[in-house]
């Protein structure tokens, strides 16, 4: 067994364990997720994140899902920008996140606050046809790094997420990979949102690549201007700025809470 030094992170409740350097690969990446994010059982996280110095001056993000998959994840690398600057790995204020979605500036815009530049959207499908569960009147369906289904709502607090999540998690409209999903409703032009998330298989407090969904999808079916004031299933508020480009929208930014929980070791 070894000693492995670990953060606890988290992005508006959206939670993460985050180890750094120890050269560790993908497949032993893919084990500690699954070993460590078990909720009773380990440290407990949504998934998990490995930050290493990148190429030139760019902070390197990996984060895995807590069922070993791998993906890209909007909390999780504003969480790991926080914690590269606040632990000296950087001491730029503005750096570059090297990620699964690709180079993505990065700005600490406060005490645990960070703004980010997220992935263009090439197009989204607002209205998108397909065979939905009873209740589920529109889709908006878009990639933001990972596909999401954005689905307004009159009361986002009484949606049963996690069972309709699931029904809508496979739907066939979404294609082979299925869809994160996210249910918003408006309220004096607050943008209410929570997420049912595919690898993680259940609502989480927050979703960074799910919120900027949901602000896209709604700027550009016209119900909101940037930049967009959303709040996620925590409690806590984010913003987005961007512009439509055609179908789609780029110079995508999202400014939102992130911290370090605690720190300490773990045996494995």
């Amino acid at each position: 067994m070894q000693k492995i030094k670990c953060w606890k992170m988290s992005g508006a409740g959206n939670d993460f364990v985050l180890l750094s350097g120890g050269g560790l690969k993908t497949a032993a990446l893919k084990k500690l997720a699954v070993l460590l994010c078990g909720r009773r059982l380990a440290v407990g996280a949504d998934g998990l994140l490995y930050v290493t110095k990148g190429r030139g001056s760019a902070v390197a993000v990996r984060y895995f899902n807590s069922d070993g998959s791998e993906a890209f994840c909007g909390n999780g690398s504003r969480c790991a920008a926080w914690w590269a600057w606040s632990s000296g790995l950087t001491r730029r204020r503005k750096f570059v996140l090297d990620t699964l979605a690709g180079l993505l500036p990065a700005e600490i815009a406060g005490r645990e606050s960070v703004r980010m530049r997220m992935p263009d959207v090439a197009a989204a499908a607002l209205k998108l046809k397909g065979r939905y569960p009873a209740g589920v009147r529109r889709v908006h369906f878009l990639n933001t790094g990972v596909p999401h289904a954005v689905v307004p709502v009159r009361d986002v607090e009484s949606v049963d997420v996690a069972g309709l999540g699931r029904a809508l998690r496979h739907n066939a409209a979404f294609g082979p990979a299925g869809a994160n999903v996210d249910f918003v409703s408006l309220r004096g032009g607050l943008a209410l949102v929570r997420t049912y998330e595919r690898g993680v298989e259940g609502e989480t407090l927050a979703c960074g690549t799910g919120l900027t969904a949901a602000a896209v999808a709604l700027a550009l079916a016209g119900a909101v201007r940037s930049p967009v004031r959303l709040l996620a299933r925590s409690g806590e508020k984010f913003k987005v700025w961007l512009k439509a480009a055609g179908a789609g929208a780029s110079e995508i930014c999202i400014q939102g809470p992130a911290k370090i929980v605690f720190e300490g070791e773990i045996l494995c």
